[in-house]
């Protein structure tokens, strides 16, 4: 078979990688001229997404076709949609690629969400803060992610000067369309990744518990520390997500649990996701793989562990200048670690460059530290 990939990023190569053992050949569309997964790839598309020449030559060569990010526009899935199959569905990209129809798909539903209001003015953010409490989020309605498009607001703070701030557009010569959610006092995020392939199979793999820096995923620790009934309330809510949606494919969510503990559906994203990239040293079959299984319509692989984990993302923030790699010695000098680059051309500061996995034993705790201290090791700091 061969395997059609929508965006050539990190989980487009992870996936490629993972899909070739099972014999797939894999053929990539990406705009850009250099996109990391291009060099894993039987065929690359260099094109816009608005290129319907190019998507339709595309199309025509693969069997069936996937996305590994978002921010496709849903156009170009409907028109490769009407020669081979799209896994997820189109409709599934439409809901989770703008803030607004997921929010309100969680809530026509009856999942548990945060409070929100749609604003498109200082007047509506001012009136929805008088409804849902005095402090929120302000988030764009569309195409935001690790963080961009989001601001905090505080209790007494004005709400004119807040909706300026957060739409860069102090003159509001052009509407804005923005997503005002409640504060949670959560005590821990985490997530749950849930495959189901067309056959209606389903499989989650294990909770994880998530730390972030600056809104950007820092490391995903395996099992998430929880009690069990919230691991077992977490897989719940996800394979409920899938069978709604009527998922083909992966679907990571992204929970908040509340200091009552209650767990609040925060983020869904219908791809592999980068909470799931320890699966790949400390799973039986990886996200990866499980994603190929899926959207082709093969048998899920097992999902089980083989042991604790701790996945650390590596930013280019640690690099020592744009085009200058850290010393990855200490990483490569640890034998339970393994480390995983993705052969971006240059580093930026927030931009995700590659990660490590930490496994062994069943100490999660001192996996924990000893992946802290590999990372402050590779900064320099020790």
């Amino acid at each position: 078979m061969i395997l059609g990939l929508l965006g050539g990023g990190q989980l487009a190569r992870m996936t490629a990688l993972a899909a070739r053992p099972l014999g797939f050949r894999v053929h990539l569309f990406d705009p850009h001229p250099h996109p990391p997964a291009g060099v894993v790839c039987d065929q690359v598309w260099r094109a816009p997404f608005e290129d319907e020449q190019a998507l339709d030559a595309f199309a025509k060569s693969v069997e069936v076709a996937t996305l590994e990010f978002e921010n496709i526009p849903t156009a170009a899935l409907e028109r490769i949609g009407q020669r081979i199959p799209v896994r997820p569905h189109w409709n599934i990209l439409h809901i989770t690629q703008h803030r607004e129809r997921e929010k309100c798909f969680l809530r026509d539903k009856g999942f548990p969400h945060a409070p929100f209001r749609v604003v498109n003015n200082p007047a509506e953010l001012a009136a929805a803060l008088g409804e849902i409490g005095p402090a929120g989020v302000l988030k764009t309605a569309e195409f935001g992610y690790d963080g961009k498009g989001q601001r905090k607001i505080q209790p007494g703070e004005d709400a004119t000067t807040a909706w300026r701030d957060w739409s860069g557009d102090p003159e509001e010569r052009r509407p804005h369309r923005g997503v005002l959610e409640g504060f949670i006092d959560f005590q821990a995020e985490l997530s749950v990744i849930v495959a189901r392939n067309p056959a209606g199979e389903l499989a989650t793999f294990p909770v994880s518990e998530n730390e972030h820096e600056h809104h950007i995923l820092s490391a995903s620790i395996v099992p998430g520390r929880f009690p069990p009934a919230v691991h077992a309330e977490a897989r719940r809510i996800a394979e409920a997500l899938a069978v709604e949606l009527a998922l083909e494919g992966l679907l990571a969510v992204e929970f908040f649990l509340t200091r009552d503990g209650r767990l609040l559906v925060n983020e869904l994203a219908p791809r592999p996701h980068n909470s799931g990239h320890h699966t790949i040293d400390a799973c039986v079959t990886s996200q990866f793989e499980q994603h190929a299984r899926a959207v082709s319509g093969l048998p899920l692989g097992a999902t089980d562990a083989h042991s604790p984990a701790v996945m650390i993302n590596l930013l280019g923030d640690l690099w020592p200048a744009p085009d200058r790699e850290p010393d990855w010695r200490p990483i490569l000098r640890e034998p339970r670690a393994k480390l995983h680059l993705y052969g971006k051309e240059r580093a930026a500061p927030g931009r995700k460059m590659g990660h490590f996995t930490l496994t062994g034993g069943n100490d999660l705790e001192a996996i924990l530290q000893k992946a802290r201290g590999l990372k402050r090791a590779i900064a320099g700091e020790v």
